[in-house]
């Protein structure tokens, strides 16, 4: 794996990661009662999202680091993925 697959790997890793932290422990306008005129009463009202950010990082970096592994190590390659036997058929010379 080179720098540039690991660096796409550990931001979709993040970002996927950021999507099911960031809910947790949402509170919205409606939870707290105090709904600004024209806005959603769903809208954040307290989000903590820089501690977030935080635990997204750290739960990140671990994730990556086992999935990482795995891939370096090959112990998963990409013909192990092939259930249909499709990449025999893909290059017909070799």
């Amino acid at each position: 794996m080179g720098p540039t697959s690991a660096l796409v790997l550990f931001a979709v890793i993040w970002f996927m990661t950021l999507l099911c932290v960031v809910p947790i422990k949402l509170k919205t306008q409606q939870d707290v009662g105090k709904v600004t005129p024209g806005t959603q009463s769903g809208a954040p009202e307290v989000h903590h999202l820089k501690a977030k950010i935080w635990i997204t990082t750290g739960i990140s970096i671990v994730l990556f680091a086992i999935i990482g592994g795995i891939i370096v190590s090959g112990w998963i390659t990409v013909e192990d993925m092939d259930w249909w036997g499709r990449l025999d058929n893909a290059y017909p010379d070799n």
